[in-house]
């Protein structure tokens, strides 16, 4: 996880604190608890599609309306900004399911599993476990005659079918979602840093190892 860095003044004499797109996802959904709202009719915000509560509490001011409740505190404005975007992530970069994944991932403060440091090994499709150990399982393919002595006996021809755990297409479609789930916080990283209209924080060009198997293969 990157650490944050020291405040900085930007050209509009704002004073705010670089933070990389993952690090930023996970303050919005796990610090701030912002929450991903899709089309939610009369919550639009041009540049980004659906925003959150700072933008419907705005709304509300200027109409001279209050609503009363409690429980918990209204995430942080910048926070809504950062679920806004995510909500309205383009297709190409997974879309909706995609946003729902990177809210989860960055709630849990983790990364999708792309099987780093995987090695298939060789195993029994199944085992047979009884008081005296386990074996493993086997199938009959048929029968084979045995002619060496006086009668003819015949014996099972038994064969243990295996299985590659975990198997490679499992770990393709893995990795595939991960370079998504890269390639949707590129897109991210992008969209902030153009807006560039939060308030305490400045998105920098930091973003994950994007095939971090590749580390490890050439370790």
């Amino acid at each position: 996880m990157s650490e944050l860095r020291p405040l900085s003044r930007d050209v509009q004499g704002r004073v705010r604190q670089d933070i990389s797109i993952q690090r930023l996802l996970e303050w919005a959904f796990a610090d701030e608890c912002a929450s991903i709202d899709f089309e939610d009719e009369g919550t639009l915000a041009q540049g980004y599609g659906s925003v959150g509560n700072a933008y419907r509490m705005a709304q509300r001011g200027l109409l001279g309306c209050k609503v009363d409740g409690g429980g918990r505190s209204n995430p942080d404005h910048d926070a809504d900004i950062v679920a806004a975007a995510v909500a309205v992530l383009p297709e190409g970069c997974g879309g909706r399911r995609m946003a729902v994944q990177i809210a989860e991932l960055a709630r849990a403060r983790s990364v999708p599993d792309a099987y780093v440091g995987a090695v298939m090994r060789c195993e029994p499709v199944g085992w047979h476990v009884n008081p005296h150990g386990r074996r493993a399982v086997t199938e009959t393919l048929g029968q084979v005659a045995d002619c060496s002595g006086r009668k003819v006996k015949r014996h099972d021809i038994r064969v243990c079918p295996v299985v590659f755990r975990p198997a490679a297409d499992q770990i393709a479609v893995a990795r595939r979602n991960y370079l998504q789930w890269w390639s949707a916080l590129l897109e991210l990283r992008v969209c902030l840093q153009i807006h560039n209209d939060m308030s305490r924080w400045n998105v920098t060009h930091e973003l994950p190892a994007r095939t971090p198997w590749k580390k490890v293969l050439a370790e």
